[in-house]
């Protein structure tokens, strides 16, 4: 059996940050990194705009009050405000401690950070490195993993969390490279594996984005916060998905329709482009809906709207936003200089998560913690972002958390010993649970089962949501994961088995798609993100409540926990 003091699953912002953390204030931990890719290749290093701060780099008037405010009305009040103060009041110090490790920000003529606008964002508050934003914080991060010698995993999926009398006491995890199974245990356990965009059939997630972390969790009998709550980015890359970063709108560039209109000034005038991101996907959803969307060959009807850089020019677009005209450029052959790039909405980011207080802390339920289990970043939901996140909140979450999560671990382990563990049984299980799925003769390839429900989910629980549309996509929904158990595997060897990772995935997503759609259809408002036609309202009332969702076979509980409301009362969200 492998032993660490500190067992930390994904190698992300938010695990290589707390991991870090723990290696700076207790060198002598034994800390380690489980990553399903290599920690470079997490997800967050396809982050692009930037991380918001207070800096006052740019905007003198800027203050984390501001910063509070701008957070929770984007959240449309759904933010715990507490955990929204501790985010934007550390905000500078991590912004600061990050460029000292040497991350390479982009700088102003005076050597300062540059910070530029973004949606949803009163003032010029976001920190960026171009726009590879998290490939600069990432590699960073993760040579200081290597500096301080924490322990990396890399290409092990973990199977299972290992939870028992309400403890956490580690995982079982598989090798790719040989099909190896091993039992780790630990003193405490943090889940810091992301999101889970690959619920859905178009996404600017990357193909690791399965909600592994989440699924583990609601198996293991805990609850899923606020899952309801999926952000479709407004500008993927039509027609494959990958992000056109809001820092594209933050620089000046324009979205229209057929008809060559600026159309945000009908939905948000204040703002325009840099309205916050549910406003703007719902606005370009309507536009094309309404018959001024872009087909291809240019003419009005389509499946789009146009990104316009034209206007900025060459140097701006070539300095400021490099990533964005090499990828629309690689992918569907747009030279942004010269041509506008086809946009519309894409699944982006989950809101919701597993539970945590603000030390990272994971909850049982509506009251109490888990002993010895932590989560921080995407996972997680503490809650920051509410119903709905604006664009460089999230790489902020992952530090800020990520760091005090850690902070709460090397504290915590002091006192801990190493928990009991029956090896055996879970080696046992864990190797029926592989050759089970080796030696199945189903009837359906994985990718079958995968893409059905991906469509699902995209055509019954999307942008715009109702109660029969919702209904209709459960029943689906059951029908899916009835053949889910009828998948078989062309590959039935132990080295380098792609599809066994792909069939434990799938059992991630299903579980993970189930939860999101149940409780959205109990949730009988329109608040950020989740937007019911047959609701069309916020309803502050009743539905001001973080949805807690239990998950097993026989169905999802729901169960509800009070926002912490703080600094400002709920009012009319307005731009």
């Amino acid at each position: 059996m492998i032993e660490h003091d500190v067992v930390i699953v994904g190698g992300g912002l938010a695990g290589s940050r707390a991991a870090v953390e723990i290696a700076r204030i207790d060198p002598n931990l034994r800390i380690a990194v489980v990553a399903k890719t290599h920690p470079i290749r997490s997800h967050s290093v396809a982050a692009q705009g930037g991380i918001a701060a207070t800096l006052k780099n740019v905007d003198s008037a800027d203050n984390w009050e501001a910063h509070a405010f701008d957070t929770v009305k984007g959240s449309d009040y759904l933010a715990d405000q507490d955990a929204v103060e501790i985010l934007t009041r550390e905000a500078p110090d991590v912004v600061i401690d990050l460029e000292h490790m040497g991350v390479l920000f982009s700088r102003l003529s005076d050597g300062r950070i540059a910070q530029r606008a973004f949606g949803g964002h009163s003032h010029n508050r976001t920190c960026y490195a171009a726009d590879k934003t998290g490939h600069a914080i990432l590699h960073e991060l993760v040579n200081n993993l290597r500096r301080y010698g924490v322990t990396i995993y890399d290409e092990w999926y973990v199977m299972r969390l290992i939870l028992e009398e309400g403890q956490a006491k580690g995982l079982v995890m598989h090798r790719l490279r040989d099909g190896q199974v091993q039992v780790v245990r630990a003193k405490a356990v943090m889940f810091a594996t992301g999101g889970y965009g690959r619920v859905y059939n178009t996404t600017s997630n990357d193909y690791a984005s399965t909600g592994d972390g989440l699924a583990m969790t609601a198996i293991a009998g805990l609850p899923l916060e606020d899952m309801e709550f999926v952000q479709f980015h407004p500008t993927g890359l039509y027609p494959v998905g990958v992000l056109i970063s809001e820092a594209v709108r933050g620089e000046g560039a324009y979205l229209v329709n057929s008809e060559g209109d600026r159309f945000m000034s009908a939905y948000a005038p204040s703002r325009m482009e840099l309205a916050p991101r549910d406003i703007t996907s719902r606005a370009i959803t309507r536009e094309i809906r309404a018959g001024r969307g872009i087909h291809d060959n240019g003419s009005a009807g389509g499946a789009f709207v146009y990104l316009d850089l034209r206007h900025m020019g060459k140097e701006k677009i070539m300095s400021r936003v490099p990533f964005c005209w090499e990828e629309a450029h690689r992918l569907v052959g747009i030279d942004a200089v010269h041509q506008p790039i086809p946009v519309r909405p894409t699944v982006h980011y989950s809101m919701g998560g597993i539970p945590v207080n603000t030390d990272g802390q994971v909850r049982s339920g509506v009251d109490g913690l888990v002993e010895s289990f932590f989560a921080a970043g995407e996972t997680a939901c503490v809650s920051v972002h509410g119903a709905n996140r604006l664009g460089s909140n999230s790489l902020l979450e992952c530090v800020v958390y990520g760091r005090r999560t850690g902070r709460t671990i090397a504290q915590y382990v002091q006192t801990r010993k190493l928990p009991e563990i029956d090896e055996a049984a879970y080696l046992t299980q864990a190797h029926q649970t592989l050759q089970s799925l080796l030696d199945q003769s189903g009837t359906y390839r994985i990718n079958e089962i995968r893409q059905a429900f991906q469509d699902c989910m995209t055509d019954y629980c999307g942008v715009f949501r109702n109660e029969s549309l919702m209904q209709e996509g459960l029943e689906k929904l059951h029908q899916i994961q009835q053949q889910a158990q009828q998948i078989y595997l062309d590959d039935k060897g132990k080295v380098w088995n792609s599809e066994v990772v792909e069939a434990l995935e799938l059992r991630s997503l299903l579980i993970v798609g189930e939860v999101i759609l149940t409780s959205a259809l109990h949730r009988q408002e329109s608040r950020g993100a989740h937007c019911r036609e047959d609701y069309p309202d916020r309803d502050d009332t009743t539905a001001l409540r973080h949805t807690m969702a239990y998950y097993s076979p026989a169905g999802i509980d729901l169960r509800y926990r009070p926002v912490t409301i703080t600094l400002f009362q709920p009012q009319e969200r307005k731009y």
